[in-house]
């Protein structure tokens, strides 16, 4: 068996995540990210075939950079050639942008140091409808300085229980954050975003659009960095803002060098 990485994008619009669901929504068979994929597997080894993602998706978010890997019964197949084999037989809403064979011990999700995510802002109501699928439109110009002193605050190893969501069953609700900031970025085919972007060694459920909720809500509301560290260190949800839409998320990269954090369990 080789084990192959597969580098994974996705417009998480029409799915229902990113995880394998095998309960049926009134009937009807649910469609995930991660399903479509075992179905080409399954195609093309003529046997079923696990894939395991380095973190989940909710429902529609997307990704630029998921990492999946899987153990391959056929020795005939170069890694690489999953690139095209998999892009002929998938939704155009999913593309296999890399295949690499690893070492036997990879794991997409243990082995993971890091990941990344971007949540894209259109603010002033001014997202064009070809672009409301993929960004958060927002009635105000935020104040990005102010969005960036309180993001400074997202640093090192921290409880982050504020902004867990209810339903979230991580054994701890540390995480080692390396960056958060707020930065501008051009849009296809015109206008500009307000992108947040934050990289951590793991993720709580729905975390980040907790953050970037709580931090637009507080930035409208006045709210400067000392405001919000006290927010962040009560771990207390209710003290959260509103949560961000899914459509705006994107799972950017995930990463596999350096130091793998990882951070103590409950007791």
């Amino acid at each position: 068996m080789r084990n192959i990485c597969l580098t994974v994008s996705y417009d998480g619009t029409n799915f229902c995540g990113w995880q394998r669901q095998d309960k049926s929504d009134g009937g009807k068979p649910v469609r995930t990210v991660q399903g479509e994929i075992e179905k080409v597997l399954e195609k093309i080894h003529k046997v079923p075939t696990a894939l395991v993602g380095s973190g989940r998706t909710d429902s529609g978010v997307h990704a630029v950079g998921q990492a999946a890997n899987f153990l391959s019964p056929v020795d005939s197949i170069p890694a690489c050639k999953y690139v095209t084999a998999l892009n002929s037989l998938l939704p155009d809403d999913i593309r296999i942008t890399e295949a690499v064979e690893k070492d036997e011990n990879f794991s997409s999700r243990f082995s993971a140091t890091y990941r990344t995510y971007r949540y894209f802002i259109v603010p002033s109501n001014k997202a064009l409808a070809s672009q409301m699928p993929y960004v958060w439109s927002i009635p105000h110009e935020p104040d990005i300085d102010r969005l960036n002193k309180m993001s400074s605050v997202l640093r090192g190893e921290l409880d982050c229980a504020t902004f867990a969501a209810s339903g979230d069953v991580s054994q701890s609700t540390k995480r080692y954050l390396y960056d958060a900031h707020f930065f501008y970025q051009d849009l296809f085919p015109e206008g500009r975003a307000i992108v947040f972007e934050i990289k951590a060694n793991a993720f709580l459920y729905r975390m980040v659009r907790s953050i970037v909720g709580s931090l637009i809500y507080f930035e409208k509301n006045g709210m400067d960095e000392n405001g919000f560290r006290k927010v962040l260190e009560s771990c207390d949800r209710s003290k959260a803002g509103p949560t961000a839409p899914s459509q705006g998320l994107f799972l950017y990269e995930v990463g596999f060098d350096g130091e793998r954090k990882t951070g103590p369990k409950k007791d």
